[in-house]
C-alpha cells in the first residue's frame, strides 16, 4: 500500500508538469495535478479507487483539464516511434482499436524507458471484461441472451489478437506480452478507459481523467441525446466531459452540484449491466439503464414496428412501449387489427379483455424464461453469500442440487480441491480473479431474474386492479 501511494504522488507530480490540473487556472509549477478541486479517494462500495470533491463544486464548473499534449493516442505513439510505424504501415486492415492496443503492448514493453511509464503503472494489472469471461463463467450468466454476447465477445477478442500477432512479432515484444492474456489487458484497457475524441475512433488514454467513476445518465438526460450535447442551462457549458478544440484540452465539468468529500462521477452513456459488463467490467446494483429483453413469437416479428432493442422489460419490472403495443396488436382477432392498429401505436389500451390477454402472455413468457433457468432467484442470493466467503467453503449438504453443481463446475475448471469438510481452500490469485468473475456473472443473472420477476408481479397486479 505504502509503495502505491508513493507511485500515485509520482504520477501526480508527471501529471502536472504536463500542465494536467483540476485549477481553472494552469499553473505548470505545481506540484500535483490535484488538491484544489479534486482529490484521489476510495470508495469500497462505489467503484474502488475514484475522485473526491476537495470543496463544494457547483453545477457546470470546470473540474478537470487534461491538454492534448497529455493524451495517450495512436497517432502520438506512433509518431514517436519509426519501428511502430514502419511495424504498422504492412498492416492497413488493422481496425483503430486493434492499432492502439498494439501501441500500448509496445509501450510497456519499452518499461522504465517509456516517457508513458508513470502513467503506465497506473492502470489495473487485469480487468473482468466478458472477454476474459472462461467458459464456466460465461454459462454462469444461465441466460441465452448474455452468454451468445459473452461468446460472441471472447471471439472477437481473439480474432483481434490472431491477426494483430504479425505486428507484434515485428515490434520483437516480449513473450509474455504477446499471450492473449496481454492482449486481452491492453484490448481491456481501451475499451473501459479511452474518451471519445473527434480525430480517432479509438479515443484516447486520458491520464488523471480515468479516475472517475461510471454513474448511470439522470432521467432528464436519458431521455436526450448523448452526454456530449447535454448543456448547462446557467453556463452553457457541457455537464460532463470532452475534447475542448478552443483550448486544446480534454475538459471535465460538474455533472451536478457536489458537497466536500462527494464521490465526483462520470456518466459515459446510457448502458445495461450486460452492457457495462461487456465494455467495462463491472455492473450496477441499482441501474436504471438496465433491461431484460423478450423474445417475440415468429407471427408477432410483421407486426413489429420497432427494432428488437426496442422489445424489453425495464428495470422497474413494466413492459416497454414497443413490446406492449406490438403484443397489444398481435393479440387483437385479424379481422379487427386494421382499424385499431393506430390505438395500439399510440400507447393506448385497446380494451380490457386484449389488455388480459397481454398481460398474461407477458407474464407467462417472464415465467418460461425463469423456469428455463438452473437457479432461482433465491438461489442466487445463496450462491453470492458463499462466494463471498469461498476462501472458508467447507461443502453444505444441504444445498441444492443445481448450486452443488455449480460449485463443483468451479471446482473443476479452476483445479480447485477442497480437502474435506474442516478444511479451508486454497485460493491463489488466478483463482480470486475467477471467483470475482464467477461472482459478477451471479450477480447479473439475479439482477436479471429480478427485472423478470418484478414485471410478473405488475402484470398480476393489472390483471388484478384492471382500470
Amino acid at each position: 500500500m505504502e509503495e502505491d501511494e508513493t507511485n500515485l504522488q509520482s504520477f501526480l507530480r508527471w501529471a502536472a508538469a504536463l500542465g494536467i490540473s483540476d485549477s481553472p487556472i494552469s499553473d505548470c509549477s505545481a506540484s500535483t495535478c490535484l488538491g484544489r478541486t479534486l482529490s484521489v479517494s476510495h470508495f469500497p462500495e462505489a467503484g474502488g479507487r475514484g475522485l473526491a470533491a476537495a470543496r463544494r463544486i457547483r453545477k457546470g464548473e470546470l473540474i478537470l483539464r487534461v491538454p492534448k499534449a497529455a493524451l495517450v493516442t495512436s497517432d502520438c505513439l506512433i509518431s514517436n516511434d519509426e519501428k511502430l510505424s514502419a511495424a504498422l504501415g504492412k498492416y492497413p486492415s488493422l481496425s483503430c482499436t486493434q492499432i492502439l492496443s498494439i501501441a500500448l503492448l509496445n509501450e510497456a514493453n519499452k518499461g522504465r524507458s517509456s516517457w508513458w511509464y508513470p502513467y503506465l503503472k497506473q492502470l489495473p494489472q487485469s480487468y473482468d471484461l466478458l472477454t476474459s469471461f472462461g467458459q464456466f463463467e460465461i454459462e454462469a450468466l444461465q441466460i441465452d441472451d448474455a452468454i451468445w454476447t459473452a461468446e460472441k465477445a471472447v471471439h472477437k477478442g481473439k480474432m483481434e489478437w490472431e491477426e494483430a500477432n504479425p505486428v507484434m512479432c515485428e515490434l520483437n515484444l516480449r513473450s509474455q506480452l504477446m499471450t492473449f492474456n496481454a492482449w486481452l489487458w491492453a484490448s481491456a484497457t481501451i475499451s473501459s478507459r479511452t474518451m471519445h475524441i473527434p480525430w480517432n475512433t479509438a479515443g484516447c488514454l486520458c491520464p488523471v481523467g480515468d479516475f472517475f467513476n461510471y454513474a448511470p445518465p439522470e432521467e432528464g438526460e436519458r431521455s436526450g441525446n448523448s452526454i456530449d450535447e447535454l448543456l448547462d442551462a446557467n453556463t452553457d457549458r457541457l455537464t460532463d466531459a470532452g475534447f475542448d478544440e478552443g483550448v486544446a484540452s480534454y475538459c471535465f465539468y460538474a455533472k451536478r452540484n457536489y458537497g466536500k468529500g462527494d464521490q465526483v462521477l462520470l456518466s459515459y452513456g446510457t448502458y445495461t449491466n450486460l452492457e457495462l459488463l461487456e465494455h467495462y467490467g463491472f455492473l450496477l446494483q441499482e441501474n436504471p439503464n438496465d433491461k431484460a429483453f423478450i423474445s417475440l413469437e415468429p407471427e408477432m416479428h410483421s407486426l413489429c414496428s420497432w427494432p428488437r432493442e426496442s422489445i424489453y422489460i425495464s428495470e422497474d419490472g413494466k413492459p416497454s412501449f414497443a413490446l406492449l403495443s406490438t403484443v397489444r396488436l398481435w393479440a387483437t382477432p385479424m379481422s379487427k387489427r386494421r382499424s385499431v392498429k393506430h390505438i395500439a401505436f399510440s400507447g393506448n389500451r385497446i380494451s380490457a379483455e386484449n389488455e388480459a390477454a397481454v398481460m398474461e402472455w407477458i407474464a407467462d413468457k417472464c415465467r418460461a424464461l425463469l423456469s428455463g433457468c438452473l437457479s432461482t432467484i433465491d438461489e442466487d442470493m445463496l450462491m453470492l453469500h458463499i462466494i463471498d466467503n469461498f476462501q472458508d467453503y467447507t461443502g453444505e449438504p444441504e444445498l441444492s442440487p443445481a448450486l452443488c453443481d455449480e460449485i463443483r463446475a468451479f471446482l473443476e475448471s479452476n483445479h480447485v480441491t477442497c480437502g474435506g469438510l474442516s478444511t479451508k481452500l486454497h485460493v491463489s490469485l488466478k483463482t480470486r480473479r475467477a471467483v470475482y468473475r464467477w461472482k459478477l456473472a451471479v450477480q447479473w443473472r439475479h439482477r436479471y431474474k429480478r427485472i423478470l420477476s418484478d414485471c410478473i408481479s405488475y402484470c398480476t397486479s393489472m390483471l388484478d386492479n384492471p382500470s
